[in-house]
């Protein structure tokens, strides 16, 4: 059975490139044209941040109370950049796998706010597909294709070939007899 080429595995990779980078502009992008929705004081982003703190205990409870709702503008400044950002970085293969890193990074938070890190089910959610995403794009190089990240790559130093070597038969005279004795 003949293996798909690299470029195969590639192009897929590229694809799913893209469209998590989609993902990521299709969710962060509307938190800046309707700001009023997603914003403190009104919108749901504190709102959601409020509920997650007040179903939650332990160390990311703590986080939340003590440190994301008190600084809440700034968290969901933080929140709709990094999406958009990541958005972006993902869609031209820029620094692709950082992208990925954070892909991971926000997704993750977004399932730990809502307390599904516990369920099994998790990986179904639409927060489980978008760490699942990422961490694609953070375990491989699918920036290197059709991305800006093919510019920066290091080039594969070629190994020179080495010369065929081709075995030669050569005659060779008898060997001589010692002269006769006097």
């Amino acid at each position: 059975m003949k293996m798909a080429s690299h470029w195969t595995y590639a192009t897929w990779f590229t694809l799913l490139r893209i469209y998590a980078g989609l993902f990521w502009l299709v969710h962060g992008i509307p938190k800046f044209i309707h700001p009023e929705r997603f914003m403190p004081p009104n919108g749901f982003m504190l709102k959601m941040v409020q509920d997650a703190a007040s179903s939650q205990s332990g160390p990311y409870h703590d986080f939340l109370a003590g440190v994301v709702i008190p600084n809440a503008g700034l968290f969901a400044e933080l929140d709709r950049l990094g999406e958009v950002l990541t958005g972006v970085a993902l869609l031209l293969g820029f620094f692709t796998r950082f992208a990925g890193f954070t892909g991971c990074f926000l997704a993750f938070n977004y399932m730990a706010a809502q307390g599904e890190l516990s369920h099994l089910e998790t990986i179904g959610t639409l927060d489980g597909a978008a760490f699942v995403l990422s961490f694609m794009m953070l375990a491989v190089p699918a920036g290197r294709v059709a991305g800006i990240d093919a510019l920066f790559a290091r080039p594969r130093v070629k190994v020179p070939a080495t010369p065929r070597v081709t075995p030669e038969f050569v005659d060779e005279p008898p060997p001589h007899s010692p002269p006769p004795s006097s």
